[in-house]
C-alpha cells in the first residue's frame, strides 16, 4: 500500500496541477473520515502519511475539556480522567490511543475517493484564484452565463463570478451570453468556496473605467482623489494633476469628450461631472457644486458641516433634480453641505447670533453690551473667553485689563462646573464607548442620559436614533455607528 500511497499522490499533483502536500492532506482526511465510519460517526480519527516512505498510521483522539465542558464522550475526554492516564496533560491537548491498519472495502475506498476529489477541486479554485488576484485586477470582462433570482453569474476566465441585481446598473438589461465589464468588489468566502463578487455601481468603478481610458494616470501624471455616483444617472470625479503642465479636466474629458464618452457608454448614458480636487476642504465644496455659482460658505469643523450660501437663481441648480447635485458633491468632499439662500443665511446668523447672546449674558453674567462686543471681536463660546491668549483679549478697547480678568474668570468657573456635571453623567459609561473614535464626553453623557452607555448599546442604535439623541448630523452619526459596529464583523 505504501509504493500505492506515493504513486497516486504523485499523479495526482500532476493531474490537477496541485502541490503534493495538498493530495497527502486530503489523502489523510479521507482515510481518516473512512475510519470513523468503522468506529463511530462521532469520534475523531486522525491518520499521519510519511512523506518519505507512503506508511501511514491511524489514531483515534480524545479533545481534553473541564470536565462540565464534556458533551461528546466519543471525542472528548475530562481533565480528571485524562490526568489518570497522562499526569502532565493540560486542557486543549489531545488524548490518542493508536488503531489498527483496517481493510476499508469498496465503500470506503469510493468515500476516500471522493474526499481525496473534493479536496483537489477546493485546492485547484484555490490556485486558480491566487492566480487570478497576483494579476491585481480590478477591473475584470466575463460573458454571462446565466440569470439566477436577477443576480447575473459571470464566466471569467476559469472563474466564475456573481454581478448581484443591487451592484447592477438601474434599468440595465442584462442577457445571457452578452460581455461585461465590472469591478471586483470583495471575495466571499463560503462552505461552497470562494465567490467572486463584481459591481458596476460602486464609484472604485468608475475610477477604474477612467484609468483606461487616461493613460496619464497610469504615468502617475494624473489621479482621481474621490467619485461619487448615482448609478445610471450621475457622477462626479474629483481629479488631481501632478504635472502643473497637466490640464486635468481637459485630460480626462479627451479630444472632443472621446474619453469621457467612452466612459459615458460603459455605464449606459450616466452622466459625469469632472471637477478639480483641492486640499482646501472649502474650495473642493465649491468645485463639487458645479455648474451651481457659490455666494460664501461657512465651515464648522467640530460638526464637519459647511453652509453653503448661492443665490436664488442657483438654488435649483446647486440642489439638482432630486437633491442629486448636493448629495453626490457631500459624497465626493466627505463633508455634510447645507445649501441656503443669502435671505436664509442671514437669518440662521441672526439666530445663531441670539442664541450666542443669551449664552455669555446667562453663563457669564453679563448685560447685553458686553455680549454684543465679544460677539463682534470673533467670540463664539466660553472656551474662547476662557482660554484665548490674554494679550489678545486685551487688545479690545471697549475692555479694560480688571473686566478681562473678570470675564476670563466666570468662563473658566463654569466650564470647570459643567464638566463635573459631565463626569457624573458619564458614571457607568464603559471605556469602549468613551474611546470610540469620534466620541466626546459631551455626546457621551447625552447618550448616558438616554440609557446608551456601551459600544454595542450604540451599534444597536439607528442613524436617525443618534441623530435626534445626541443632536448631530447625519454623517458623523452614520460614521460613529459604522466605527460601533465594526468588531461585529472583525
Amino acid at each position: 500500500m505504501s509504493r500505492e500511497v506515493l504513486l497516486l499522490v504523485d499523479a495526482l499533483a500532476r493531474e490537477k496541477n496541485v502541490a503534493k502536500e495538498i493530495v497527502f492532506t486530503a489523502l489523510e482526511m479521507a482515510l481518516a473520515s473512512a475510519t470513523k465510519k468503522r468506529i463511530h460517526d462521532e469520534a475523531d480519527v486522525r491518520v499521519s502519511i510519511d512523506r518519505e516512505s507512503g506508511d501511514y498510521e491511524s489514531f483515534r483522539r480524545w479533545l481534553v475539556l473541564p470536565d462540565a465542558e464534556v458533551e461528546n464522550d466519543e471525542a472528548q475526554m475530562g481533565i480528571i480522567d485524562a490526568r489518570d492516564q497522562f499526569p502532565d496533560i493540560q486542557v486543549g491537548e489531545f488524548v490518542e490511543e493508536p488503531l489498527e491498519p483496517i481493510d476499508f472495502g469498496r465503500i470506503g475506498a469510493q468515500a476516500a475517493k471522493q474526499v481525496i476529489l473534493q479536496k483537489i477541486r477546493d485546492a485547484e479554485r484555490e490556485q486558480i484564484l491566487n492566480d487570478f488576484l497576483d494579476r491585481g485586477d480590478h477591473l475584470v470582462t466575463g460573458s454571462i452565463k446565466r440569470i439566477e433570482r436577477g443576480n447575473a453569474i459571470v464566466e471569467v476566465g476559469r472563474l466564475e463570478a456573481v454581478l448581484p441585481r443591487d451592484q447592477q446598473i438601474p434599468k440595465e438589461n442584462l442577457r445571457v451570453g452578452d460581455r461585461v465589464r465590472a469591478y471586483l468588489l470583495r471575495i466571499d468566502r463560503g462552505a461552497r468556496g470562494p465567490q467572486l463578487v463584481l459591481s458596476r455601481s460602486a464609484p472604485e468603478f468608475i475610477v477604474k473605467l477612467f484609468e483606461l481610458e487616461v493613460p496619464e494616470m497610469e504615468d502617475g501624471l494624473l489621479e482621481i482623489k474621490a467619485a461619487a455616483r448615482d448609478p445610471g444617472l450621475r457622477a462626479k470625479i474629483a481629479v488631481k494633476a501632478n504635472d502643473p503642465r497637466i490640464d486635468p479636466i481637459g485630460t480626462c474629458v479627451g479630444l472632443r469628450g472621446s474619453r469621457v464618452t467612452a466612459v459615458r457608454n460603459e455605464l449606459g448614458g450616466e452622466n459625469v461631472d469632472i471637477v478639480l480636487w483641492s486640499t482646501e476642504a472649502a474650495q473642493f465644496v465649491i468645485n463639487a457644486l458645479a455648474p451651481a455659482e457659490v455666494s460664501s460658505i461657512v465651515v464648522d469643523e467640530e460638526s464637519h458641516t459647511m453652509d453653503v450660501v448661492v443665490d436664488e437663481n442657483n438654488l435649483a441648480m446647486a440642489i439638482g433634480r432630486g437633491g442629486q447635485n448636493v448629495k453626490l458633491a457631500s459624497e465626493l468632499t466627505d463633508w455634510s453641505i447645507n445649501l441656503m439662500t443669502e435671505e436664509a443665511a442671514q437669518q440662521k446668523s441672526e439666530v445663531e447670533q441670539g442664541n450666542l447672546r443669551n449664552l455669555f449674558c446667562e453663563k457669564l453674567d453679563v448685560d447685553e453690551d458686553v455680549a454684543n462686543i465679544l460677539i463682534e471681536e470673533g467670540f463664539s463660546s466660553l472656551e474662547e473667553v476662557a482660554y484665548v491668549p490674554l494679550a489678545e483679549m486685551l487688545e479690545i478697547e471697549s475692555f479694560d485689563e480688571e473686566t478681562v480678568n473678570e470675564l476670563r474668570q466666570r468662563a473658566r468657573n463654569v466650564l470647570l462646573t459643567e464638566a463635573i456635571v459631565n463626569e457624573e453623567q458619564l458614571e457607568g459609561v464603559s471605556d469602549d464607548l468613551l474611546n470610540l473614535d469620534g466620541m466626546d464626553k459631551p455626546l457621551a453623557a447625552k447618550l448616558a442620559a438616554a440609557d446608551v452607555k456601551t459600544r454595542d448599546d450604540l451599534a444597536d442604535l439607528a442613524v436617525d436614533e443618534l441623530v435626534e439623541l445626541g443632536g448631530i448630523d447625519e454623517i458623523r452619526a452614520k460614521d460613529l455607528i459604522t466605527k460601533a459596529r465594526a468588531h461585529w464583523f472583525e
